[in-house]
């Protein structure tokens, strides 16, 4: 990914740039991530923190946090979500698909042990989180 990639809000209340290469892409199935999706499995693209540049509608963009782990920012007008400053990592998820033309190409599951679906595709399945994210390290069977 040599250029900035573009990302919008649902409406285009909201439009930004992430730059650089991915740090991990995947599928998260932790209590969290699918409760804010409203879906089994979410899909993460993790660039490192300052990556995302907004250059439109920055002052649309609304913030929660449940923990101090994640801060999930949305679009005020529309409620679509954008991306998520996980600042004890120095990542941020941007949403795959609110980049269009976005590869996402996903290389692991995390959270597994909190699946709500099983995934048969190949990829490793971690019971947390992989140990050089801060996590176990332990993976599970599809």
């Amino acid at each position: 990914m040599a250029d900035a990639q573009k990302g919008a809000c649902f409406c285009g209340a909201v439009e930004f740039e992430v730059s650089g290469e991915p740090a991990a892409m995947g599928y998260c199935h932790c209590v969290d991530c699918s409760t804010w999706a409203a879906a089994p499995i979410n899909s993460f693209s993790l660039f490192p923190l300052g990556s995302v540049t907004v250059t439109k509608g920055e002052d649309n963009i609304g913030s929660f946090s449940k923990h101090p782990n994640s801060e999930r920012k949305f679009c005020k007008t529309c409620g679509g979500h954008l991306f998520s400053d996980h600042p004890p990592m120095g990542l941020v998820d941007v949403y795959a698909n609110v980049m269009p033309g976005f590869k996402h190409e996903p290389a692991l599951h995390v959270h597994y042990q909190n699946k709500s679906v099983s995934v048969n595709d190949g990829l490793p399945k971690f019971k947390d989180m992989p140990a050089d994210f801060g996590g176990s390290g332990d993976t599970l069977p599809d």
